[in-house]
């Protein structure tokens, strides 16, 4: 991927439109010089002396000179573009134009033109923007342009994507609308660290996948789970005594339905052994703290809605439960 992306092409293509428009203009004075010349013996008659097809003759007419300037003004006017504007290599032009500099100026003046619009927004709590039929449309079209490729389109996720309908016992952090924006502003790390050296061999961390089974009531072996329950000691630091997590820290609750990172002995004990690390990227780079307030307030009216209560389970729904 380097050799299209290093220096040398850009000095490639500014090279090849300067011998092109000099070419041009080569061409041009050659054509403008060239004259016909009379044989000796045969009658001038103002043609070039071709023949086809028997009587076919060229006319010996030359570019009408208003035309003649046109090429000439195309050819000055291409290489005046290529001073003013970005075109040879490294240069940037007199002007100091780029597409990064317009883009930035247009998102600067669209800013300016809702800010009135923000403003009204961000008087009021997101708990009541969550109700505004207008807040939530302008809160969905951020969502879409900037939260969607991870959580979905609909806000239910996917695998080690957080389901964000889901009620207060699947969010990793606090629910509320202040968590929401700390998160979007600042990003989260969520980590679990490689358990496998601390809980021991193959063996033992698949006893501690089967207790961690047993703790949401899921399909599990007994023998293997009880084994377990000594060796979740090591998990217990993060994920409480009771499995139901940690708030604060971030640490999942391990006690409901709902599995990130997949379901079943063979995804937990990856993670127990190997760790995982999951990025929730920054946002204040791409977003307004008044934008990211209207879309905390969409944020809030997804865990709300009517399918909240239907999604527990995104990433990978487990088989039902034993009774």
């Amino acid at each position: 991927m380097s050799d299209f992306t290093n220096g040398f092409w850009s000095w490639y293509v500014a090279a090849i439109s300067l011998v092109s428009i000099l070419a041009c203009g080569w061409l041009l004075w050659v054509a403008g010089k060239a004259r016909v010349t009379v044989q000796p013996g045969k009658v001038d008659d103002n043609t070039t002396g071709h023949v086809w097809d028997e009587d076919l003759r060229e006319y010996n007419n030359p570019l009408p000179l208003w035309w003649m300037w046109l090429f000439v003004l195309t050819i000055v006017f291409s290489l005046a573009y290529l001073v003013i504007f970005p075109g040879l290599g490294s240069f940037s032009g007199w002007l100091k134009w780029s597409t990064q500099g317009e883009h930035k100026q247009d998102v600067t003046s669209m800013r300016a033109d809702v800010a009135p619009l923000y403003a009204g927004f961000a008087a009021q709590p997101a708990e009541a923007l969550a109700k505004d039929p207008r807040a939530l449309a302008i809160g969905e079209r951020l969502f879409m342009n900037n939260c969607s490729q991870c959580h979905g389109s609909d806000g239910r996720g996917s695998k080690s994507y957080p389901n964000l309908t889901n009620g207060n016992s699947a969010w990793l952090g606090e629910r509320g609308a202040a968590h929401i924006v700390q998160t979007m502003t600042q990003g989260r790390t969520g980590v679990m660290p490689a358990m496998g050296a601390a809980i021991g061999g193959d063996a033992e961390i698949s006893q501690l996948a089967h207790y961690v089974l047993s703790l949401s009531a899921s399909p599990h072996n007994e023998i293997k789970a009880f084994s377990g329950k000594k060796l979740y000691s090591a998990c217990a630091a993060c994920h409480g005594v009771d499995g139901k997590g940690n708030k604060a820290m971030g640490a999942p609750n391990l006690t409901d339905d709902y599995w990130l990172h997949g379901w079943g002995e063979a995804a937990i004990a990856n993670i127990v052994k190997n760790g995982k690390s999951n990025v929730m990227p920054a946002q204040s780079a791409n977003l307004t703290p008044e934008q990211i307030h209207v879309v905390s307030a969409y944020v809030l009216s997804l865990s709300r809605s009517g399918f909240a209560d239907t999604t527990k389970a995104v990433a990978t729904a487990p088989p039902a439960k034993a009774p």
